[in-house]
């Protein structure tokens, strides 16, 4: 099939401008109610087992810098991507994973989720287990 010949004289070819696209992101659509994850591209559901804001993907927990000081204010003016660093553990047991924003630097602790990747947990776990320059630079800045 031939291409279109459609130029505006200077020897540009004309775009048409792009439709809106509200389909998906309209009442009922996969991403009225979800969102994608920076890193891996699943479509990651809003509602988590465990937790009332979901912050980050259950798979390679891997996040975005939306909230601020409060969880689910999403009052963050930065938006860039949140690096998973490590686990802590509160003193009731529960497990916080340790973001830092790659854009303005800023850290946060976030409630796993029922859901989340288990293996994915236990590796990051055992993380300064497997790399030890990461604990000795941690004790030469102390």
């Amino acid at each position: 099939m031939p291409r279109r010949k459609n130029t505006d004289g200077g020897g540009r070819r004309e775009r048409r401008p792009q439709r809106h696209k509200d389909v998906l992101h309209g009442q009922g659509g996969h991403r009225a109610n979800a969102f994608r994850c920076v890193d891996c591209r699943l479509d990651v559901p809003l509602d988590a087992p465990g937790t009332a804001h979901r912050n980050h993907c259950p798979n390679c927990l891997a996040s975005r810098h939306v909230d601020g000081r409060i969880p689910g204010d999403r009052a963050a003016g930065c938006g860039g991507r949140m690096a998973v660093l490590s686990l802590s553990v509160r003193a009731d047991g529960e497990w916080m994973i340790i973001h830092q924003c790659l854009s303005c630097g800023e850290l946060s602790a976030n409630r796993i989720a029922g859901d989340d990747n288990a293996l994915a947990l236990v590796r990051l776990a055992l993380k300064p287990l497997r790399d030890t320059t990461l604990a000795h630079r941690t004790l030469l800045t102390l």
